[in-house]
């Protein structure tokens, strides 16, 4: 059995951690000057220049397919350059992406909304979560009625990442309230913010912020449905699928950024005429930070692995998703305890990891949902214990 890197993973993932340490970890001092200010840390056009840059190397459209300019790359690569952009905190993606149930679009809707998107001249955001629907998804109330060649949505979604800068929205929404949205009564619109909707942006312990998206008597043509009618639920399960291996590999890179930061400090800083590192109290966090962070790295590549592999998925990313968004919170906590004081301030960028991650255990499936997948699958015979190997 061999858990070595490929060549080629190995040599996508050194230039992929080449550029961040390059041009993205040097605006670091910058991003926190601006977010101490109360402004944003990057804005969009030096998001846009960083891309661009990003796209000379080559890097661009990392899942997106090769038809379209994308790389296409594998979920392994995939995780292992989410891990790379895990070693910073500047508000840095590479570019090319666009939702990934966007390539269900019509030759006329890929020309419309997925073509500029994956080219960065729109900005999307993908809407399932309501007031009284998050991990339960399907009891989503915003509604769709027909009224001749259109349809007029009512109702509110929340939480919605991007929602306060995307100029169009995928909206999830119930077309059929008897069917009810897992079988067959929900629909996916594309709906541009110019068709009259609004959003309010949501003030959160992290920097930036998701939207509520309001929609009063928003009229949406009958061709800007997404797929078929009563595929929504289906869609949106299939865009909230990828994050739970994307965000977990995420996870890994901040931890092993903050585990760095843990080790040099305690080899520097000195107390009582000794340094730090030589006390069983310190020395422990760190080797338990250091364990649950390679369990979570194997959990996480085990389960792109899966999607690689033309295996269902779910239960390997669950575990995944459960596992390493709890070992990043569990690090970066030990790792502002090592720093005493000063890992609390907002002069070390430790405080806004510890607050960037606790949001890793809700989005894209909250720890409670996860545990619930895979007791589920074990309890219904849907897996068994040991997965794959069993």
């Amino acid at each position: 059995m061999d858990f070595s890197l490929t060549d080629e993973e190995r040599a996508v993932r050194d230039t992929v951690r080449s550029f961040i340490r390059r041009e993205v970890m040097p605006l670091e001092a910058e991003v926190l000057r601006r977010e101490r200010a109360h402004q944003p840390g990057l804005d969009h056009s030096e998001v846009r220049e960083l891309q661009l840059k990003a796209r000379k190397f080559g890097f661009w459209g990392l899942a997106t397919p090769e038809e379209y300019g994308g790389m296409n790359l594998p979920a392994v690569l995939q995780s292992l350059i989410w891990t790379e952009l895990g070693h910073t905190f500047v508000p840095f993606r590479f570019g090319g992406e666009a939702d990934n149930i966007l390539f269900h679009a019509t030759e006329e809707q890929k020309q419309e909304f997925l073509i500029p998107t994956i080219e960065g001249e729109r900005r999307s955001c993908f809407a399932i979560t309501e007031p009284g629907a998050g991990s339960d998804a399907a009891n989503i109330r915003l509604s769709a009625r027909r009224d001749g060649d259109d349809w007029i949505l009512d109702g509110e979604k929340t939480f919605i990442t991007g929602g306060h800068d995307a100029d169009f929205a995928i909206v999830v929404a119930v077309t059929d309230r008897e069917k009810g949205a897992r079988n067959g009564g929900a629909t996916a619109f594309l709906v541009d913010r110019s068709m009259g909707w609004r959003s309010e942006f949501i003030q959160t312990m992290g920097e930036g912020g998701p939207a509520s998206l309001i929609f009063d008597g928003v009229r949406v043509p009958h061709r800007n449905i997404l797929g078929e009618i009563g595929q929504g639920f289906t869609l949106g399960m299939e865009w909230i699928g990828k994050g739970r291996y994307t965000i977990p590999s995420h996870a890994i890179g901040i931890a092993e950024r903050v585990l760095q930061m843990a080790i040099d400090y305690a080899n520097t800083r000195e107390t009582f005429g000794t340094k730090i590192g030589t006390n069983q109290a310190i020395q422990w966090m760190i080797a338990d930070s250091e364990t649950e962070l390679e369990a979570a790295r194997w959990l996480v590549l085990r389960s792109a692995w899966t999607v690689d592999q033309g295996l269902d998925p779910r239960h390997a990313s669950s575990m995944g998703k459960l596992y390493g968004a709890g070992m990043v919170n569990r690090v970066v906590d030990r790792v502002l305890q090592i720093h005493g004081g000063m890992g609390y301030t907002r002069e070390l960028p430790i405080e806004r990891w510890y607050r960037q991650v606790r949001l890793y255990r809700i989005f894209e499936g909250t720890d409670e949902m996860q545990r619930l997948i895979i007791s589920r699958d074990l309890l219904r015979g849907y897996t068994k214990i040991g997965g794959h190997l069993a």
